[in-house]
């Protein structure tokens, strides 16, 4: 594997699928051995790509590593596949079947999860809003547990587990005061924000799920963020909320049992981020770490450990392909030539692309970037800087901000762009009426879908008064 990310050709390994590579004889790009072509040709284009194998592997190495460093301070650990990322059915199964838990945040999801066939006591229901039909139906489902997350939600809750007959297992999310270095929106444990409950709060609310005989408390949970490098932030709201528990023991007159950190494990986007993406192991046993030093100061036993990666887990192992439009050299004006990110370039090739902001709206939400290449083809043209574009009418409709291409780039070309397994397809809109891409899962086996993408016919069919080719009016 190679890294020489001035070579415009380059599939850097550390962004790409492992699996991914050059055809030696024609430059094509593969992708589980399947030809960028050949997808494009079966399943059209814009198309999301899955690798399979590395889903599979990327799941089943981050849950053997958090297992095995909670086993080394005496307890164990679950890991949930935050769906949140991406969910649908054959992707909650691989979850599953590599064994992870499956952690849902809507009726949508849990819907989702069960098709799939997940054990319905290794599911953990999250929200901020929960509506008391979604609370009934995991409860009758008979979901492991489900997370708290407003006081209000404790009464819900309780009601509709008495209503059912059962206790059910229940966490309290709160808000560790720990901020994550990342875009403010994705940053979810400071205080003024909608998820969770102030920490100090936290003995007051656990007394208040006490007083429920319907309900169970097994602990705290977590979550600082999204899109994280470096264990610092982990690592301090753990201590914050491994402090706690000492109190919450006396008010439940038992050891807290669980101790969830959720997620938001960093992965790298662009071939500038790879290198400060750390070693899951590495994640994995600086939290050990600190909750067992926890666990020694607080005098308390060690809890069970939850966790609840997900782009960490799907990011990596998908990839968009496009299909080149039309393309546009601007001048840069001004100090925008000088830009260290521009490569020293004082003139910007735009290519437009069949999809944009409806397919990936992060770059619009967020400002995140990506990395692009050519993806039918190699080519000797000296680089280029290119923005690549979607079709909508908007400016901010931008896929990847800046990268460098051969300069011959032009339309027709496929290219492909980057690390989108996570949050694209689930954030996907029909913005000026553009059918969502299906989902091709691809592998040494060969490719197969497993999300339809929609037509416009599909769009269509929503319109109550659509007529389809000269039919009767839909009543």
């Amino acid at each position: 594997m190679t890294t020489d990310v001035s070579d415009p050709n380059e599939i850097d390994q550390r962004v790409f699928p492992p699996t991914a590579r050059r055809d030696p004889q024609t430059g094509e790009l593969l992708l589980g051995e399947m030809r960028a072509s050949a997808l494009i040709a079966q399943y059209g284009s814009p198309l999301y790509v899955l690798d399979e194998d590395v889903a599979r592997a990327r799941a089943r190495r981050i849950r053997t590593a958090l297992e095995a460093e909670a086993e080394r301070i005496g307890t164990t650990a679950t890991v949930y596949y935050a769906g949140k990322a991406l969910l649908c059915i054959d992707v909650a199964r691989w979850m599953a079947e590599e064994g992870l838990a499956v952690d849902v945040a809507s009726g949508g999801e849990l819907a989702v999860a069960l098709a799939a066939g997940v054990d319905p006591r290794r599911i953990g229901f999250h929200g901020n809003n929960k509506s008391e039909r979604e609370i009934r139906r995991a409860i009758d489902a008979g979901v492991g547990t489900i997370v708290i997350d407003s006081e209000i939600e404790t009464e819900r809750v309780a009601a509709a587990a008495r209503a059912a007959g059962v206790r059910q297992r229940v966490r309290l999310r709160v808000n560790s005061g720990v901020h994550a270095s990342t875009h403010d929106y994705l940053a979810t444990a400071h205080e003024d924000q909608k998820f969770g409950q102030p920490l100090a709060d936290a003995p007051r609310l656990v007394g208040a799920i006490l007083a429920h005989d319907s309900l169970e408390f097994v602990g705290l949970h977590c979550h600082i963020g999204s899109q994280i490098f470096g264990t610092d932030g982990f690592r301090e709201s753990a201590r914050r909320l491994m402090r706690v528990y000492p109190e919450l023991a006396r008010l439940t007159g038992r050891p807290i049992p669980e101790l969830n950190l959720g997620g938001g494990f960093g992965i790298a986007y662009t071939s500038a981020q790879a290198g400060n993406v750390p070693a899951i192991a590495d994640v994995a046993r600086d939290l050990a770490d600190v909750v067992a030093d926890c666990a020694r100061e607080f005098a308390v036993p060690v809890p069970h450990l939850a966790f609840e990666p997900g782009r960490v887990v799907i990011g990596p192992a998908g990839v968009t392909l496009y299909t080149v439009g039309t393309t546009k050299p601007v001048p840069l004006a001004g100090s925008d030539a000088v830009a260290p990110a521009d490569h020293g370039h004082d003139e910007r090739l735009y290519v437009s692309v069949d999809g944009g902001m409806s397919d990936n709206a992060r770059p619009a939400l967020y400002g995140a970037d990506y990395q692009v290449r050519i993806a039918n083809r190699t080519s000797d043209a000296a680089p280029a800087l290119v923005r690549v574009v979607g079709k909508h009418c908007e400016s901010g409709d931008i896929v990847v901000h800046r990268d460098l291409l051969p300069g011959d780039v032009r339309a027709g070309d496929t290219l492909v762009v980057a690390a989108t397994g996570a949050y694209c397809w689930s954030l996907a809109s029909n913005y000026n009426y553009l059918p969502r891409p299906p989902i091709v899962a691809a592998s040494g086996r060969g490719a197969r879908l497993i999300v339809h993408g929609e037509t416009e016919d599909d769009l269509l069919a929503k319109s109550a008064s659509w007529r389809p080719q000269g039919g009767p009016l839909t009543p």
